[in-house]
């Protein structure tokens, strides 16, 4: 099965933050948290793709930057750069910001992108 690079982005990306999850058991201020390392109360685009890209960073397990096929979710798919992976991140931190303030509050983190 060949799917559309954004279709495998999204899968990969789902594959990346299963892990990070834990708001299903806590609060939108609890996963809010663990977003926020500068303790403002609000999630910038560099701390959202930070967090994030800790799954990339679990799966490439070669740590070159790149995750191949054997070490993508399934064991196969076109490579994906770290790069091309943030960029999606990037975009989907725009998409959440629905007020446009550059920032995620817990509500914007815990919805689903449009």
């Amino acid at each position: 099965m060949i799917l559309r690079r954004p279709v495998r982005l999204m899968v990969l990306a789902g594959a990346c933050l299963l892990p990070l999850l834990t708001w299903a058991q806590s609060t939108p201020a609890d996963y809010l948290r663990e977003f926020d390392t500068d303790g403002d109360g609000r999630v910038s685009e560099a701390e959202y793709v930070a967090h994030l890209s800790e799954g990339f960073h679990r799966l490439d397990s070669n740590g070159d930057g790149v995750l191949e096929a054997d070490e993508l979710p399934g064991g196969h798919g076109k490579p994906i750069t770290l790069k091309q992976f943030q960029d999606n991140l990037r975009r989907q931190f725009h998409k959440l910001d629905r007020n446009h303030d550059g920032y995620l509050d817990a509500r914007e983190l815990t919805q689903p992108p449009q």
